[in-house]
């Protein structure tokens, strides 16, 4: 592969570029950063047009900005709509950074810094295995367009109002994403299903004021007990949500997506023992990695109120409060499963509780099917570099916009990541592995020409 050798000869001046984009600390979710913001996406632009996208624009949003370029000369071809983004976490606990998280620094063949692998690194690969085939061939072998954004680490809010406005100038015969890892360190992996989400808080409330238990005990209602009583109520003994409707849109798992979850080799009892438990739970019937990536969830993420002090206060309290997440999979709607725990909720509350219930995030989970020709496509041109062909998988985590992407275009979602599960991805410490630098410009390569 001629790519190889351009990739080679340029390595050292791709990983200086690369670091110049780290370096800069655009953080979506802290206003001061709104300028670093800026300084990105018109880097990201400038890289695009050195690598020879044609029509790159830096478009405003009500937010922050989205880059938008596209390269379009191959007639009767597919195109390739490439997504990734330009904004970073947070750093935060800085003490904990062994480096600065925006000065790059290789270690051990990891380049550290924050949005080294989630999402700079990644789709920096795309636009040098572009570069490459521009370079190398004056053409590329099929039609590309890019949209990189500025707030997938704040949930997008401005992306779908855009993709609405422009579907046709984003229309393409799929979406290519570098946002995901491999199973382990040469393992590769496609993700075909991310999970959705839904979230609320619960309020409840008894008294009008906290009272003497010697008083009152026994004879007024608890706030803590009727919480704790409901909260119990959500789930029922073999670790099922007992929710009425919860599951209505929850797709079975085919013999053949149970059969690649065999495949990972994933090591439940190593697992146990690295995280101190006396035994793993979840729902019966499936094992830990269907649990976690294509089964949904009803967790309890906070629980919280009466007195919390040093000692003992004989204290019946007169609130208590929850906060509750779902990850949703397939084509459960998050909306109605907000509405249906609340439902189930409003009618196991004891009496003597008022309730109050906020609903607050939504999003559909994201499922493609595995036998798509393009998704076998990515698996081989991942078998052609890594000598191993990639399985596919469905992870546990949720990015929104992969879903909206895939179902207003109505094109399938081709999850390519080359980042590893110890990447520290929003954590002090993040890296991307060097190998999968190498190795991820050659797969992008090989996929966009087999094409």
């Amino acid at each position: 592969m001629k790519e190889q050798t351009y990739f080679q000869q340029n390595r050292e001046k791709h990983l200086a570029e690369l670091n110049e984009w780290l370096s800069i600390p655009s953080i979506s979710a802290i206003s001061s950063h709104k300028e670093d913001i800026n300084r990105a996406a018109q880097w990201a632009a400038d890289a695009l047009t050195r690598a020879g996208m044609e029509n790159v624009e830096v478009i405003q949003t009500a937010g922050h900005p989205i880059v938008y370029a596209d390269h379009l000369h191959a007639p009767g071809k597919p195109t390739a709509l490439i997504y990734g983004h330009y904004d970073v976490q947070p750093v935060d606990p800085l003490n904990l950074w062994e480096t600065p998280p925006f000065e790059p620094t290789v270690r051990d063949g990891k380049l550290f810094a924050r949005g080294a692998t989630d999402d700079k690194g990644q789709i920096f690969l795309h636009i040098k295995a572009v570069e490459a085939l521009l370079a190398e061939n004056k053409e590329l072998p099929v039609n590309v367009k890019f949209c990189i954004e500025g707030e997938e680490e704040i949930s997008s809010p401005n992306l779908p109002i855009y993709l609405n406005d422009n579907t046709d100038k984003l229309r393409a015969d799929m979406v290519l994403i570098s946002d995901t890892s491999l199973l382990e360190k040469g393992k590769p992996a496609i993700s075909t299903g991310l999970r959705g989400l839904c979230s609320l808080e619960v309020d409840l409330n008894t008294a009008n004021t906290d009272l003497h238990s010697g008083s009152f005990g026994g004879g007024v209602p608890n706030a803590l007990h009727a919480l704790v009583s409901l909260l119990a109520s959500l789930h029922d003994e073999q670790g099922r949500v007992s929710v009425d409707g919860f599951y209505d849109g929850v797709l079975p798992l085919s013999p053949e997506m149970r059969e690649e979850f065999v495949k990972q080799g994933f090591n439940e009892e190593q697992l146990r023992q690295d995280l101190g438990l006396e035994q793993l739970y979840g729902e019966e019937g499936y094992s830990f990695v269907e649990r976690v990536g294509a089964r949904p969830t009803l967790e309890l993420n906070g629980v919280w109120g009466g007195f919390q002090g040093e000692g003992t206060k004989t204290v019946i309290p007169k609130e208590a409060h929850a906060k509750i997440t779902c990850r949703l999979v397939a084509d459960q709607d998050p909306q109605q499963v907000l509405d249906r725990i609340e439902a189930h909720l409003r009618a196991h509350v004891q009496p003597g509780a008022t309730l109050h219930v906020k609903q607050i995030e939504k999003a559909f989970a994201f499922n493609t099917d595995p036998t798509d020709p393009i998704l076998q496509k990515a698996a081989d041109a991942y078998e052609q570099v890594y000598g191993v062909r990639a399985l596919f998988t469905k992870d546990g985590g949720s990015i929104p916009i992969v879903e909206k992407l895939s179902r207003v275009l109505g094109v399938p979602a081709v999850m390519m990541g080359f980042g590893l599960p110890d990447e520290n991805l929003h954590a002090p410490n993040e890296h991307f592995n060097l190998e999968n630098f190498d190795k991820g410009l050659l797969t992008i390569v090989q996929f966009l020409k087999s094409l």
